[in-house]
């Protein structure tokens, strides 16, 4: 039986106080005892630059800032961070260094000078003048790895080629010579000439501007290629810039007009990307990626176009197609080198422990999608978080066709709240404005589905509906329905949240099926000449978007229900729906996009007073659209007014059915509300809205949302990644050509076994002198795994030594790992020879042992020999005892017989 303890209750309560008084003096009470609320944890974020990453370091040991939103380079500073009591850092892996190219040429047309890189061949060879593993290891500290081509290392879909890739990264090894060898030839033949080891062309030395950038390594780098370069003959003016100083001459400038030669290029993925293969050519090579003047200048090999636009659309019946497009477009990709990628980053970032902040595998801390929706502190709910980065407002901002840098993004992203969330870990995607989706796609598509939100059938055909929303007339002001006969390769229905339309934009405005439709609108009409918004930079983009797309319908209103129909598949349903619930939503590519706010924007580029795109406005000679700062905003002011003065609704034979005048002019007054407040016009409906802009501090704040629906929670369970730790347990002193061996390997996680379920596939990759093998492991156990090397592999495998890579790929993360080992390869004769050897020695061995088992067997005979004399002799002793007793008896019954016969006569006288 329990005794309830007697407390005197002056004591309790005394005692009680205490304790909250002590909680409070301590902070004791921990987010989990607080108040969850809606929108952020945190109530803002402040963000500045700080370009000195050991000063940023300090500023985190203080606790004067935060989180650090760019990757550290500096190997000491890593190692500080490292020993810090104060700070936490995690890896990721989307960053990565290449070498953009101007392709134009021979001679630039507005100056006559020679560009050499006009020539691929050139381009191509300057895959061999780079020394990768020296940047690797010497100029990057460890923190990188050699990259050759558009393909990520820490990807699903270099693991997918990896052999491919290895061939590429042997073809492609750093040669000197070779380069040089190249280089002359074509130089000769654009007519230059040697001089003294000079190059020259028509009098003048032929000088390569090189832009180089300042922030990172590619300093460093691009030094050591101006070198290299110099080493051939090249005079290279060394232009060292920043991020603001250099992009309006490489990405928004005519590359005719020859400002510079090539630039050190830099790219952050912002998620997993698991179709990477699908997209990167298309991107990086082809006049798809980006409607700016550079992209627009690509001139690809028929052949690559061709093979880039297959993959980009995903025109592909099966994986094995898909294959052979991909190794096509690799080796294709090195030819033309517009591009030369030259090291993938291993990139640490730092926090300090007192924050807590979800990463993305890609774009650590600040490409992570999910940072806005997560970061808090460990202790408490709310207080300010202060973020440093490199660099901050480097472009105009606005949604349609704004800036793409990294540093604006994600502030931007956090005022934007997407369709679906992209997994951090794993690329794929998860609902966040939409409940579910069903897709459908026709037989002989690869695609595969992994999340129970998605349902995904196969049919044998599908038909677009003759009221399918096809396509937009800009002269007509209509929309076009699809042609009769229309078929598609997917249909996906989108059931989006049931009260959508009831969300609160940041100016107060209400979320609408308007904002949806004019988006839809917006797609066409930037593309159509008969418009005012027409873009000649944009139409490449929306062909390949015209290319696939055929279809939408809208099932239900409210709830929001809708059927998209596309020729595009992917190999994941997940991205499938993404796509289809993404194209027309209003977190546009560059931000988000209330159909107020775009509509000003373009009765601004209508009036030819802004402009959208930096194609157009360099084309105009406008002012790039700005909806944070800058000349745009008085502008913007003054065509808000006009709006609201006209009543104004954009595409009103459409629009006027989902929107009133009354409601238009509603929401117009509600942005200039928005504007005489916070002196911006950048309105979205994300988690946070912007409250300071200050472009000559290069500092933005940016303040929760209390009205956002979900409450803070939401994603708190992407905590950590599951990312697989590998190594070879068992590995064969030698290999026998011939003959199959055995290798062994662990696949953990913090120390405990990885579960088989958990793991999509181990792929080997034998490498050796006379080229790459390939197989698949198969597992032993949770954790265990085994690769056996089959007698023909070992048989084509040259004697000596080789090395074999173990591919890990897991279902819960993105990011494959790998072990390597090294194997010793006995040539086929002296396999035979020893197996021969082996086989005399076991029969030599066999046979002492039967002789010693023979000898034993003898001794044994012997003793039984001795034993049997033995018994022979006691046999014959006692056979003649027996004798004589059986005499002995036969005398006395003799003498018996006598005796009778005696006594019997003697009767009868």
């Amino acid at each position: 039986m329990l005794k309830r303890s007697l407390v005197n209750r002056g004591d309790f309560f005394a005692a009680l106080v205490s304790v909250l008084l002590l909680g409070l003096l301590l902070g004791a009470f921990p987010v989990q005892a607080q108040q969850v609320p809606r929108g952020p944890w945190v109530d803002e974020v402040s963000f500045f630059v700080e370009q000195d990453q050991a000063k940023a370091i300090d500023m985190l040991e203080k606790g004067e800032m935060h989180v650090f939103f760019r990757d550290l380079r500096d190997p000491e500073l890593f190692r500080r961070v490292r020993e810090s009591p104060n700070l936490w850092y995690i890896y990721s892996y989307g960053l990565f260094y290449e070498l953009t190219f101007n392709p134009v040429g021979p001679e630039f047309p507005a100056t006559g000078k020679l560009n050499p890189f006009s020539v691929p061949r050139i381009r191509e060879a300057m895959n061999y003048l780079i020394d990768r593993g020296y940047i690797a290891n010497e100029i990057m500290g460890g923190l990188g790895v050699p990259r050759y081509t558009a393909l990520t290392p820490a990807f699903p879909d270099y693991a997918r080629y990896a052999d491919t890739l290895k061939q590429i990264e042997k073809e492609y090894a750093y040669n000197f010579e070779k380069a040089r060898q190249i280089i002359n030839e074509e130089m000769t033949k654009l007519g230059a000439e040697l001089r003294e080891g000079k190059w020259f062309y028509k009098g003048e030395p032929v000088t390569l501007i090189f832009l180089i950038r300042v922030e990172d390594q590619r300093r460093q780098i691009g030094d050591y290629v101006a070198s290299q370069l110099e080493k051939l003959g090249f005079t290279v003016d060394r232009q060292y810039k920043t991020s603001r100083e250099a992009s309006p001459i490489w990405l928004r400038g005519n590359p005719a007009d020859g400002n510079w030669h090539l630039y050190t290029g830099g790219w952050i993925a912002t998620v997993i990307d698991r179709n990477e293969a699908g997209t990167n050519f298309g991107f990086y090579y082809t006049p798809r990626g980006q409607p700016v003047p550079l992209w627009q200048s690509y001139k690809p090999d028929p052949e690559f176009d061709r093979v880039a636009a297959k993959l980009w659309n995903n025109d592909f019946a099966t994986l094995e197609e898909r294959d052979e497009l991909v190794v096509k477009a690799l080796w294709l990709s090195m030819r033309d080198s517009v591009r030369v990628w030259v090291i993938h980053q291993i990139a640490p970032w730092p926090a300090r422990k007192d924050v807590v902040v979800t990463y993305d595998l890609a774009g650590g801390f600040s490409a992570a999608r999910l940072w806005p929706y997560t970061i808090r502190f460990a202790d408490k709910v709310g207080g300010s978080v202060k973020i440093a980065s490199t660099d901050l407002l480097v472009d105009p901002v606005n949604p349609v066709a704004g800036s793409n840098w990294i540093y604006d993004m994600f502030f931007v992203r956090a005022t934007s709240d997407p369709a679906l969330m992209p997994d951090p870990y794993t690329g794929l995607y998860w609902p966040n404005r939409i409940k579910n989706a069903e897709v459908y796609v026709t037989f002989g598509n690869p695609v595969g589905a992994t999340l129970d939100w998605v349902t995904l059938r196969f049919v044998p055909e599908i038909r677009v509906p003759e009221d399918a929303w096809y396509g937009w007339d800009a002269e007509k002001q209509e929309i076009i329905t699809a042609p009769s006969g229309t078929t598609a390769k997917a249909k996906t229905v989108i059931y989006f949240e049931d009260d959508l339309f009831k969300r609160k934009l940041h100016d107060g405005s209400t979320f609408s099926l308007a904002d949806i439709v004019y988006s839809y609108i917006l797609t066409f009409d930037r593309a159509d000449p008969k418009s005012p918004l027409y873009d000649e930079s944009y139409v490449p983009v929306f062909e390949e978007f015209r290319a696939v797309f055929k279809g939408l319908r809208i099932i239900s209103e409210d709830p929001l229900v809708i059927e998209v129909y596309s020729d595009r598949t992917y190999l994941d349903a997940e991205w499938i729906a993404n796509e289809a619930a993404s194209w027309f939503f209003t977190d546009y590519l560059y931000g988000p996009a209330p159909w107020h706010v775009v509509a000003v924007g373009a009765l601004a580029e209508e009036a030819g007073e802004l402009a959208f795109s930096a194609d157009k406005a360099d084309a105009q000679k406008i002012e790039w659209m700005n909806l944070l700062a800058g000349p745009s905003l008085p502008i913007l002011a003054a065509q808000l007014d006009k709006a609201i003065a006209q009543q104004y609704i954009p595409y009103e034979n459409v629009l006027g059915k989902y929107v009133t005048k009354e409601e238009a002019v509603n929401r117009y007054q509600n942005l200039k509300r928005w504007y005489q407040s916070k002196g911006h016009f950048l309105v979205g409906n994300g988690p946070f809205y912007i409250e300071k802009v200050d472009p000559t501090a290069k500092a933005v704040v940016i303040k929760a949302f209390r009205e956002f629906p979900d409450a803070a929670d939401k994603w708190a369970r992407f905590a950590k990644p599951s990312i697989p730790e590998a190594k070879f347990t068992k590995v064969p002193s030698a290999v026998e050509q011939g003959f199959p061996s055995e290798l062994r390997l662990s696949v953990t996680f913090e120390g405990k076994p990885y579960r088989t379920d958990d793991i999509a596939y181990i792929k080997y990759i034998l490498t050796s002198p006379a080229g790459t093998s390939v197989g698949f492991a198969e597992p032993v156990a949770d954790g265990e795994w085994r690769i056996i090397l089959k007698p023909e592999v070992t048989y084509a495998t040259p004697i000596g030594t080789a090395s074999i890579e173990a591919i890990v790929v897991s279902k819960l993360v993105g990011v494959p790992v790998s072990a390597t080992a090294s194997i010793n390869v006995l040539s086929f004769k002296d396999s035979v020879l020893s197996e021969i050897a082996k086989a005399r020695a076991d029969a030599d061995s066999k046979i002492a042992g039967l002789r010693s088992s023979i000898d034993n067997l003898n001794n044994q005979l012997n003793n039984v020999n001795t034993s049997i004399q033995g018994v022979q002799g006691s046999i014959t002793l006692a056979t003649a005892l027996a004798a004589v007793a059986i005499v002995l008896s036969l005398a006395s019954l003799g003498l018996a017989f006598t005796r009778g016969r005696r006594a019997a006569a003697q009767q009868k006288s």
